[in-house]
């Protein structure tokens, strides 16, 4: 009876060694998803960070991809912990759980806060920003930012094309006589920022709701990623 009643045991403890190496890798794969979501934000969709005044967005980026890589190292962890059933590991592993936990649901929480803060930001300082940085000296990565805005938009100015009368650059000898930066124009060509006509000029609107909303659909995915993958955590530890 005692003999069965061990290889009862020893039987259980394989299955949950293999139950919870199975849970180690999809948390190591969910890792990989969180970092990538992380990296792809910062790498591809952060064109436009220097058009804004607050660096929440860049930080919740920072934020995933810096529990990607807890959450890969983690999943190692776990796997070594769990085969070679070593207390000490086991603990690390729980503690840096919590930490993961901790930064995704910071990361979703900041998301969901920068998304309802957006749009007043935007009113109160992209115009300035646009106005004032654009072609500064030492702010190329603005330049740069508002030129890439109006072409992919097809848009010009903050809240419309008449915005850049208000431009330092436009107003300086710098500017070559051009009412509109080049990048205003619906097909670009050196200077044709000069010509002031509908058919020249993207005049039907701004760029502020464009980027708006396409920034906030990127605070969606990014909150979506963070807060998902910490509530699948919480049931997978609580199942």
């Amino acid at each position: 009876m005692r003999e069965y009643t061990e290889k009862k045991e020893t039987c259980g403890t394989i299955c949950l060694k293999y139950l919870l190496f199975i849970f180690n890798f999809f948390f190591w794969l969910a890792g990989g998803a969180v970092m990538a979501v992380g990296i792809w934000t910062l790498a591809e969709k952060s064109d436009y960070i220097s058009l804004l005044s607050s660096n929440t967005y860049m930080a919740t980026a920072y934020i995933l991809v810096v529990a990607g890589i807890v959450v890969m190292i983690t999943g190692i962890l776990g796997c070594c912990a769990t085969f070679k059933e070593r207390r000490n590991l086991l603990r690390v592993y729980f503690i840096l759980l919590l930490c993961i936990f901790l930064l995704e649901i910071i990361a979703g929480i900041l998301a969901y806060i920068y998304y309802q803060q957006l749009s007043m930001e935007l009113k109160q300082n992209l115009k300035e920003t646009m106005t004032q940085k654009y072609r500064k000296e030492g702010e190329e990565g603005v330049t740069s930012a508002v030129d890439k805005l109006q072409q992919e938009f097809k848009c010009c100015g903050s809240n419309n094309a008449s915005d850049w009368s208000e431009s330092i650059w436009i107003k300086s000898a710098e500017a070559g006589g051009r009412k509109f930066p080049d990048s205003c124009c619906k097909t670009i060509t050196e200077g044709c920022g000069r010509r002031d006509h509908p058919s020249n000029i993207y005049k039907e609107g701004g760029c502020i709701t464009k980027l708006e909303n396409f920034i906030q659909e990127h605070l969606k995915i990014i909150g979506a990623v963070g807060i998902g993958i910490a509530c699948v955590q919480v049931v997978n530890l609580t199942a």
